[in-house]
């Protein structure tokens, strides 16, 4: 088995609180820097530069989650991720079906711009990404799954948009195949608040939104190779595979 450092929780400057140095080639310069080895693209409701960045990050030996962080009906945060082309297409197509449409005000919210490897603008999403969908969690989960993907919920220790803080606790029966508790506590804590949650794994990431944060809090994957099925055996606990935060 080997060890490889991975941050799952990234923003680009597609996301309008991503800083505009968020670029696609930014982060994966910084990503290497910082000796990361997986790297977790999930911009707010949008899946737009995933590809590009798990194109140079694989120039530099980093292996690129591509999905999203969806933002369900309850307004919790949900990390979704995807192996190939085609189910990241019908996921950005579910996303544009179902996400409230309300026209971004970049005075307020920031730019929602989509560039290329040089860094040119080739898109702006007009509507707020941010906004919820008018999908539940379950819903979501089941998409995410029928995609042959990977769902786990966000932050939630955090008091704002996390299951803890819009449903008051983790639903025990949850399908997720990983739980997200962010860099401002730790896995021992969590489970003294919620000790129901021991059968769960756990991860921990920097939802970098500026260059600095990239790298500020990792996980560690115990696997074969880097791949998605070899993250999804890691995330199960199978065969001598594991995840530790």
């Amino acid at each position: 088995m080997q060890q490889y450092r991975a941050d799952l929780h990234i923003h680009t400057l597609l996301s309008p609180c991503g800083d505009l140095e968020m670029s696609p080639a930014n982060i994966v310069e910084v990503a290497a820097q910082k000796k990361i080895e997986i790297l977790g693209i999930a911009d707010h409701n949008s899946t737009k530069h995933a590809l590009l960045i798990q194109k140079l990050a694989a120039e530099k030996g980093i292996f690129a989650l591509c999905g999203a962080e969806v933002t369900t009906r309850e307004e919790v945060h949900c990390l979704t991720f995807f192996e190939n082309v085609d189910a990241l297409n019908q996921f950005q197509q579910y996303l544009d079906e179902h996400i409230t449409k309300v026209k971004n005000n970049p005075k307020y919210f920031g730019h929602q711009v989509v560039v290329d490897e040089q860094e040119m603008i080739v898109e702006e999403i007009e509507y707020l990404l941010i906004s919820a969908l008018d999908q539940s969690i379950e819903q979501v989960e089941k998409k995410v799954h029928q995609l042959g993907g990977l769902f786990i919920p966000a932050h939630i220790d955090r008091p704002k948009y996390s299951l803890t803080s819009q449903l008051g606790f983790v639903p025990p029966d949850i399908k997720a195949d990983a739980l997200e508790i962010s860099r401002h506590t730790t896995k021992e804590e969590v489970l003294k608040k919620f000790p129901y949650l021991q059968s769960f794994t756990f991860t921990t990431s920097s939802d970098a939104h500026f260059p600095d944060d990239i790298g500020k809090k990792v996980c560690l994957f115990e696997m074969e190779a880097l791949s998605f099925q070899e993250i999804k055996m890691a995330l199960r606990g199978e065969k001598g595979r594991k995840v530790s935060c």
